[in-house]
């Protein structure tokens, strides 16, 4: 089950997040979303960078609708990586990151780490937020900014590139 469906909404109010709500949802939602981060980027340090950016822009501008705050956090953060992602320079983009195997990781494992950062940023995304994160479509939709139908066709075309990856490292 997701953690959008388990976190009670009416701890935090969506129009003005005072500082116990926002420790709140910081403390609920923080080690998630820097883990999808993480995945997104393959860096550490550029997940810590764009989760406290995500934390600093809800708090300082929290929706001014009723929207459920935590879709809305990862939207933010989604849009924040897509801004980073364009700034690199387009060798970085293309290269694969993959850094030495550790001793008590399996080589099949990182190859699939390995892989799974030569995707699309937004394959990367849909990837986790489903099949990590275990996210609905909605939920998804809701993140990304897609319709939930679109989720559905992006993520099966996303599984499918993966899948060929995976078939042409064989």
């Amino acid at each position: 089950m997701s953690q959008l469906a388990e976190a009670p909404r009416a701890e935090v109010s969506p129009r003005r997040l005072d500082a116990p709500a926002f420790t709140r949802l910081y403390e609920r939602t923080y080690q998630g979303l820097w883990a999808y981060l993480h995945r997104l980027a393959g860096e550490a340090s550029v997940a810590d960078d764009l989760a406290q950016e995500a934390y600093v822009r809800l708090f300082e501008r929290p929706p001014g609708d009723a929207r459920p705050l935590e879709p809305y956090l990862y939207r933010v953060a989604t849009n924040l990586f897509y801004d980073h992602w364009r700034r690199r320079d387009l060798r970085r983009r293309l290269a694969p990151r993959r850094p030495p195997p550790r001793r008590d990781e399996p080589e099949q494992r990182h190859d699939l780490e390995a892989m799974f950062t030569t995707l699309r940023p937004r394959d990367r995304a849909l990837l986790w937020l489903a099949h990590v994160e275990g996210h609905d479509h909605r939920e998804i939709a809701a993140i990304l900014g897609l319709r939930p139908l679109s989720v559905r066709v992006m993520l099966s075309r996303a599984r499918r590139r993966l899948a060929r990856l995976l078939e042409d490292h064989r």
